[in-house]
This record gives C-alpha cells, structure tokens and sequence, in this order.
C-alpha cells in the first residue's frame, strides 16, 4: 500500500523532488525551519531563490 504523501514524491520531477531533499535533509540536521537562500547555497547556486521559492511552493500545494 503506498500512502498519498509517498505518492506525491514519486510524482515530482527531478529539480522538485531534489530540493525537496535538501529542505528535509537540511531540516533533519538543523531542527529549524529552511529558506530558499539556504537551499540555493546548498545546490551550489545553481538555481536562485526565487525559483526555489516557487517549487517550495508548488511543493506545498502538492501536500508536502
């Protein structure tokens, strides 16, 4: 049995699903909730936070 949350994971697409790592990961370590700047710095700028801003909330919409 696959719950919805495990569901909307696998539906990510790549960039999601890999920030939305670094956001657990990130939090796991910290205890603190994570910003888009802290994740773009951890992607090693590849994306800016704007961008992440908008998967993290795309992310939310999705339930997670």
């Amino acid at each position: 049995m696959v719950d919805s949350d495990t569901h909307s994971v696998v539906a990510l697409n790549e960039r999601s699903r890999e920030i939305f790592r670094h956001i657990v990961d990130t939090y796991v370590e910290t205890g603190e909730p994570i910003g888009s700047r802290t994740v773009a710095r951890k992607l090693g700028g590849s994306l800016s936070p704007a961008t992440i801003r908008n998967v993290m909330a795309d992310l939310e919409c999705a339930g997670l």
